[in-house]
C-alpha cells in the first residue's frame, strides 16, 4: 500500500514540475501580450485627438480587447496551475508526515531497546562473553555500527522535519501568488468590461451617425470606382504602349539578327577558307612528315639488318681490328638512322596535332564571329522580370509602421453589416506625418489627383504595377525612374479623421492581394 502510495506521489510531482512549466511560459505570453497592449495604447493616445470615429479607432480597440481577453484566459490557466501546486504541495506535506511518523516511532524503539541494554559494564560484558578473538572483534563492530544506525536515524528524522518546513513553505508562498493573481484577475477583468463599454459606445457612436456616415462611406465607394476606372484605363494604356514597343523591338531584333546572321556568315566562309587553306598546308606537311618517317624507317630497318649480318660474319671468321672499325661504323650509321626515323616520327605527330588544333580554332572562331557580329547589330537577350521574383519579401510601403484596417476583396464592413466593401488592395492606418515609399525600382507611370483633393501615384515595374492612394502630397513625377524606398508622398486623412494609405499590387490588369507579396 505504502508502495503504491509512493508511486502515486511520484506521479504527481512529475506533474507539478510539468505545470511549473506550463506557468512560466503563460507568464512569458502574457508579458509579451501586455507589451502589444502597451503600444496599442500609445498608438490610441496619439490618434485621440484626430478622430475617434473612426474604423482604425475601432480596429485598434477591438485588437486590445483580444488581447486583454488573451491575457485573462493565460491568467485563469495560471491560476489553475497554481491551485494544482497547492494541492499536490498538501499532499507532498502529507506524505512526508507520515514518513517522519514512522520514522520517529522506528527511533523510538531503538532508544527504548539502547535504555533497556544500557551501561558501558553491560557492553563490557557482551564483548567479554564472547568465544574467542574473532568474535569479540565483531561484536564490537556490531556495537559500533549499531551506534551509527541511531545517529542516522536521528539525522533522517531531522531532515524529515526540515522538507516538511520547506514543503509548508512553498505551500504558503503558492497561496499566497494565487492570492495576488486574483487581486490582477480582477483589475484585468475590471479593465476588460471597461473596454467592453468603450467599444459598445463607439459602435452607439457609429449607430448614432450611422446616415452621415453610410453617405460618406458610398461617396468614398464612388469615388474609388471612379479612381479604379482612371487606373484602369492608365494600366491599359500602359499595357497597350508595351505591345507595341514590344511588338516594334521584336522586329527590330528579327532584323538585327537577319544582318547579323548574315555579317556572320561571311564572316564564317573567310574563316572556313582560311582554315582550308591551312589545312591544305599542314596536309602537304604531313604527307612529307609520313613520307620521311617511312623512308628514315625503312633506312633503320635496313641498317639493323646490315648490322646483324655483320654480327654474323664476325661470329664466324676471327675479328681483327678492321672488323672491330667496320662495326663501330655500322652502329654508328644505325644509330643515325634510328634517330632520324625518331624525328621524322615527332614531325609527324606534331603535323597532326596542327591539325586538329587547327580544326578546334576554326570551330572556336566561327562562334566568337557569331557573337561578335550580333553584338555589332545590337542584337540582346530577354531578362527576367525580377519583380515577380521578389514575391513576399517587397518592401513595406511606408516608413512607418501601421495598422491593417481593411483587407484584400469582397469585406463586410466591420460596423454597418448591411455594406459590403470591395477592396482592390489594402488599407493602412498610419500615424500622421507617416509617408508613403515604393516598394520595388519602376517607373512613376501616372500621378493622379482625385475629386477629393487627394493624390494617387502609379509605378510600373515591367508587367507589375503598385498604387499608393490617399496622398497629400507626392514627392515624385511622371516618368521619373525610383529605387526602392524611395518616398513617394506623404499620407493623408480619410474621411473619417483617420490617416490611411491605400496601397495596390495589379499584375498586368488584374489587382492582386497585397499581403502575399510585402514583408510586415
Amino acid at each position: 500500500m505504502i508502495k503504491k502510495f509512493s508511486f502515486l506521489i511520484g506521479v504527481l510531482l512529475f506533474g507539478l514540475h510539468q505545470g511549473q512549466q506550463k506557468k512560466e511560459q503563460l507568464q512569458k505570453q502574457n508579458a509579451e501580450l501586455k507589451k502589444q497592449i502597451a503600444q496599442i495604447n500609445t498608438d490610441l493616445a496619439k490618434t485621440r485627438s484626430e478622430s475617434k470615429l473612426s474604423i482604425a479607432y475601432l480596429t485598434s480597440v477591438n485588437q486590445k480587447l483580444v488581447l486583454r481577453e488573451k491575457v485573462y484566459n493565460n491568467t485563469q490557466k495560471e491560476k489553475r496551475f497554481i491551485e494544482d501546486d497547492i494541492y499536490l504541495r498538501q499532499l507532498e506535506i502529507n506524505r512526508q508526515n507520515k514518513e517522519l511518523a514512522v520514522l520517529r516511532k522506528n527511533y523510538a524503539e531503538v532508544l527504548v531497546n539502547a535504555y533497556k541494554n544500557k551501561g558501558v559494564q553491560n557492553k563490557v560484558t557482551f564483548i567479554l562473553s564472547s568465544k574467542n578473538l574473532g568474535e569479540a572483534i565483531r561484536r564490537v563492530q556490531y556495537l559500533k555500527q549499531y551506534s551509527d544506525y541511531q545517529d542516522k536515524k536521528a539525522a533522517e528524522i531531522t531532515d524529515a522535519a526540515n522538507q516538511i518546513k520547506k514543503t509548508i513553505t512553498q505551500r504558503q508562498n503558492s497561496i499566497k501568488e494565487k492570492e495576488s493573481l486574483l487581486v490582477n484577475q480582477q483589475k484585468d477583468l475590471a479593465t476588460i468590461n471597461a473596454e467592453r463599454a468603450q467599444k459598445e459606445q463607439l459602435v452607439a457612436d457609429f449607430k448614432k451617425n450611422e446616415s452621415k456616415l453610410t453617405a460618406e462611406l458610398k461617396q468614398k465607394q464612388t469615388q474609388s470606382k471612379v479612381l479604379e476606372g482612371q487606373i484602369r484605363s492608365i494600366i491599359a494604356e500602359e499595357i497597350r504602349i508595351a505591345k507595341a514597343e514590344e511588338e516594334a523591338r521584336k522586329k527590330a531584333e528579327a532584323e538585327k539578327i537577319r544582318l547579323a546572321k548574315i555579317a556572320a556568315e561571311r564572316e564564317k566562309a573567310r574563316i572556313e577558307a582560311e582554315a582550308k587553306a591551312r589545312a591544305e598546308a599542314l596536309e602537304r606537311e604531313r604527307r612529307l612528315a609520313e613520307a620521311e618517317a617511312k623512308r628514315a624507317a625503312e633506312l633503320a630497318a635496313k641498317r639493323a639488318e646490315e648490322e646483324r649480318k655483320r654480327n654474323e660474319e664476325a661470329a664466324r671468321t676471327e675479328a681483327n681490328a678492321r672488323d672491330e672499325a667496320r662495326k663501330l661504323a655500322a652502329k654508328k650509321a644505325s644509330d643515325e638512322a634510328a634517330a632520324r626515323s625518331k624525328e621524322a616520327a615527332d614531325k609527324l605527330a606534331a603535323a597532326r596535332a596542327a591539325e586538329a588544333a587547327l580544326a578546334k580554332r576554326k570551330e572556336d572562331d566561327k562562334k566568337a564571329a557569331e557573337t561578335k557580329a550580333m553584338t555589332s547589330y545590337g542584337v540582346s537577350t530577354a531578362s527576367g522580370n525580377s519583380f515577380a521574383d521578389n514575391r513576399g519579401r517587397l518592401g513595406y510601403p511606408a516608413d512607418r509602421a501601421g495598422q491593417i484596417t481593411h483587407r484584400f476583396g469582397r469585406q463586410p464592413h466591420p460596423v454597418f453589416k448591411n455594406i459590403t466593401e470591395e477592396n482592390n488592395g489594402i488599407k493602412i492606418s498610419v500615424p500622421s506625418g507617416t509617408r508613403a515609399k515604393c516598394v520595388f525600382p519602376g517607373s512613376v507611370s501616372s500621378v493622379l489627383a482625385n475629386n477629393d483633393g487627394t493624390k494617387t501615384v502609379i509605378i510600373k515595374h515591367g508587367s507589375y504595377f503598385t498604387i499608393y492612394s490617399n496622398l497629400g502630397n507626392v514627392s515624385v513625377s511622371k516618368g521619373q525612374q525610383v529605387s526602392s524606398g524611395t518616398p513617394v508622398g506623404s499620407v493623408a486623412q480619410d474621411f473619417d479623421g483617420a490617416y490611411t494609405l491605400d496601397f495596390q499590387v495589379w499584375n498586368g490588369s488584374t489587382p492582386v492581394d497585397p499581403l502575399g507579396w510585402i514583408s510586415y
